[in-house]
């Protein structure tokens, strides 16, 4: 579906955007990630026409067939503290082509809920990684440490995206159609002695499901936090017990 004219955005609105980078895609193709503004509203109204039935499906775990005004304010009037938003511009043409954002959770300051969501011309381009980089980034800067994302079960690219982030995402919840997942933006320290975890480190509910389960009352509180494999290899012993194997090899 092609964007109307009307919608696009002009270079010189482009230049004087606070908090701006242009990212270069895996394609070759170039575009702007920038903070939404009121102005942006006619652009995301068109970012969504350009939407099928199954992102919109989705991005809002419904069946959804337009952004009501009120609806269209509240993604692009944010404050850039508690709500953030960036979009992302094709600079070969002005248009909006992808948007993420986050919403600061009122009871626990230091997480927040996110979303993301590539126009489907756009998918599969890494534009949705650039994206959440670009997020993570800014609300590290805001003090935030955590984030959460409520998915529907069957949107495996955005759950292959989440998980492969970083060292601290697991899966906290799954609820039939839905599954809700915890990313760590500060990277884990083991919980045991506070050794730093790695990129690649073994992390969340693979540990929680070998170690948590078996080990005892000591590990097994320790839920979806990382354990360090020298504290691992320290609990064999509690582990073999109960195994009667070497399961961690």
């Amino acid at each position: 579906m092609t964007a109307r004219p009307a919608t696009r955005c002009s270079s010189a609105a482009v230049a004087h955007r606070p908090w701006a980078k242009p990212v270069v895609l895996r394609d070759g193709r170039a575009v702007l990630i920038r903070q939404v503004q009121r102005a942006d509203a006619a652009l995301l109204a068109d970012g969504f026409a350009q939407l099928s039935d199954r992102s919109r499906r989705l991005r809002f775990l419904m069946a959804k067939n337009r952004l009501s005004p009120s609806e269209l304010r509240f993604c692009t009037d944010v404050d850039h503290h508690d709500h953030e938003a960036l979009g992302a511009v094709s600079l070969t043409d002005g248009y909006g082509v992808g948007i993420a954002r986050y919403i600061r959770n009122a009871d626990d300051p230091s997480s927040a809920e996110i979303a993301i969501t590539v126009i489907d011309p756009w998918q599969g381009r890494g534009l949705g990684t650039q994206l959440l980089a670009q997020l993570t980034e800014r609300a590290r800067q805001e003090g935030i440490r955590r984030f959460t994302a409520l998915l529907s079960a069957d949107n495996v690219a955005a759950l292959a995206l989440l998980r492969s982030t970083a060292v601290g995402t697991c899966l906290v919840e799954p609820n039939g159609d839905t599954v809700e997942l915890e990313i760590t933006l500060t990277g884990y320290r083991c919980a045991l002695c506070g050794t730093p975890a790695s990129i690649g480190s073994s992390v969340g509910s693979r540990v929680g499901s070998r170690v948590g389960s078996r080990v005892g009352s000591r590990v097994g509180s320790l839920g979806c936090r990382w354990i360090c494999d020298a504290c691992i290899r320290a609990n064999v012993p509690l582990v073999e017990a109960k195994l009667d194997r070497l399961w961690w090899q």
